[in-house]
């Protein structure tokens, strides 16, 4: 799904970036230019890239999972 239609950036789009590193709106506007013209789309932005930091971010086990496996 098109998130900023102005410069053409997508779901994907968002996602590559933070697969690459991308951690920020900051970033994602540098990089992808996402709300940099009229800035309708930064709360989508917003959203997909908290998604994708968390389906990036690693799971670690609990304590309880950690005592289990011993």
């Amino acid at each position: 799904m098109y998130v900023c239609v102005c410069n053409a950036v997508t779901e994907r789009d968002i996602g590559s970036a933070v697969a690459e590193g991308c951690c920020s709106l900051r970033e994602l506007r540098e990089q992808l230019g996402v709300g940099a013209c009229c800035g309708r789309c930064t709360k989508c932005a917003r959203d997909v890239l908290h998604e994708s930091l968390h389906a990036c971010t690693p799971h670690r086990p609990t304590a309880a999972r950690l005592q289990l496996a011993a």
